[in-house]
């Protein structure tokens, strides 16, 4: 019986679950070029071309290259090289590649992966055969062929996968390169089949941050992108680390509906942790706890400008309809003047009665337009409205985002006022000689998705609400002449 208590135990890998582990780490077969480029931007690679063809990749890269000991560090699974050396030794790049094991990887979807390398006067080249590395199960030797140094002009690393058992499209692996890689760093560019890759770049309004944590800054960009160029497909903000996407977050904008769709961006976090194969964090941290806290603040400063820029967009729609909607209502009137509650109105050619709109006021969100009649045209004199006892009005505040139009007759007219009034307020109201109408009403709703419709439907809850002006206590003959007025606004009719 031994009774040594110094005894070992050896720890073995069988090299094929390593290839196993590499397939499961890199769900997408694609994910292992995206790690080859970051590489070469490790070793303060300028340009790198990239040749694909149906049995093939060839990634070149003009970076420092390895000579025979960085080849070993090459090929050490988790080596610790680039945490004891986080910044490139020529540009100061932040080190993007971590674990070393993608280029295992590659060879779920290939039969050979060579790597050639220049640097200074050491030229070398490693073949990665899948089926004779397999062939000894205790062996970790990959075969190392010694170059002429004329053999490549410059110092840098040429990767070649061999033996494609996949079919790769260009598009994806561009797709893969924008996403996982730093295009928008300096000094830096990356060609695909002779067509260089460039950042993608969206158009809409820009929210740049920069927010502090303990751990380091978190920096970014959110762009609110035009409705028409939304897609909820391409939601969500990029998550950066090391100025690579690591994942796509909502930061709550899950309830947010359809809008979240024109929501765009990016956010920086470097100090973020991240899984093995790059494709998420690790939430548990108080690191990822930091960037939500952040991220919650700028998010919330993003809808409410989100709302008001919505606003903006529907208030110049709403004010072009109600101008439509005025114009036409006016012309009627002008043929009909004993179903105006103003008074005498000028009787004239329906092209006179109405002059160009001129801006009286604007505040922010809100403008006040008067319609005026051609000045060739005498104004009636106004009559005096009756003495009425004072009402509470009904309208405390208008929103930033009411639109106001006034239609002028001589002295005296109506004003119109589009505003939000809630769901389950009244579709339209009065008070003295101000129209309102509810924006939030359901019926509003499903009328002003189409121009015409919705300018119909201003002018009926308007010539409603004129009519009532007219005789309120008789609402069968209110509604008479409310159907007479819209017959008149909206029917040419012949010279």
């Amino acid at each position: 019986m031994d009774t040594n208590p110094n005894q070992f135990i050896t720890v073995t890998i069988d090299k094929s679950h390593i290839i196993t582990i590499g397939e499961r780490l890199y769900t997408e077969s694609i994910e292992f070029i995206r790690e080859i480029v970051n590489n070469a931007y490790d070793a303060d690679a300028t340009f790198i071309d990239i040749i694909l063809t149906d049995d093939s990749i060839e990634i070149k890269d003009d970076g420092t290259g390895m000579d025979k000991e960085g080849l070993r560090q090459y090929f050490s699974i988790g080596s610790q090289q680039k945490l004891y050396a986080p910044k490139s030794s020529l540009y100061g790049r932040d080190r993007i590649g971590q674990f070393g094991i993608g280029k295992f990887a590659t060879l779920a979807a290939c039969k050979r992966f060579v790597v050639i390398t220049k640097s200074g006067d050491f030229t070398g080249r490693v073949t990665f055969d899948k089926d004779e590395w397999e062939k000894s199960k205790s062996e970790w030797r990959l075969p190392l062929e010694m170059l002429p140094a004329d053999f490549r002009d410059t110092n840098g690393t040429t990767v070649i996968l061999e033996g494609l058992n996949k079919k790769f499209e260009p598009k994806d692996i561009e797709a893969k390169i924008i996403e996982g890689t730093p295009l928008k760093a300096p000094h830096f560019r990356v060609r695909l089949n002779r067509h260089t890759i460039t950042p993608r770049s969206q158009s809409g309004h820009k929210v740049p941050f920069l927010e502090g944590t303990e751990f380091g800054p978190v920096s970014g960009e959110i762009i609110i992108i035009p409705e028409s160029a939304a897609s909820i497909k391409e939601a969500g903000i990029e998550v950066k680390v090391k100025q690579v996407t690591v994942k796509r977050e909502l930061f709550g904008m899950e309830s947010w509906g359809r809008v979240m769709a024109r929501i765009s961006g990016e956010v920086n976090a470097d100090f973020l942790p991240i899984t093995s194969d790059r494709t998420g964090f690790i939430r548990d941290t108080p690191e990822y706890e930091a960037l939500l806290t952040v991220m919650k603040k700028i998010m919330e400063e993003v809808k409410v400008l989100l709302h008001r820029l919505t606003g903006k967009k529907e208030g110049r729609k709403v004010s072009h309809a109600l101008k439509e909607a005025l114009q036409k209502i006016y012309r009627a009137l002008s043929v009909n003047p004993d179903l105006s509650p103003f008074g005498a109105f000028p009787v004239g050619d329906e092209t006179k009665g109405i002059g160009g709109a001129a801006l009286t006021s604007t505040t922010e969100g809100r403008g006040v337009e008067t319609l005026q009649p051609d000045s060739a045209s005498p104004a009636a004199p106004a009559v005096k409205p009756k003495k009425k006892r004072k009402k509470s009005p009904r309208v405390k505040q208008l929103t930033p985002n009411a639109v106001i139009k006034k239609m002028k007759f001589g002295e005296t007219g109506v004003s119109c006022c589009v505003d939000s009034f809630g769901e389950d307020g009244p579709e339209v109201f009065s008070e003295e000689t101000t129209i309102y109408i509810n924006k939030d009403h359901p019926l509003y709703r499903r009328e002003c998705s189409k121009t015409d419709t919705h300018i119909l439907n201003l002018a009926r809850l308007i010539t409603q609400e004129i009519s009532l002006m007219k005789d309120p206590k008789n609402p069968r003959q209110a509604f008479e002449r409310q159907s007479k007025l819209l017959r008149d606004a909206f029917i040419e009719r012949d010279t």
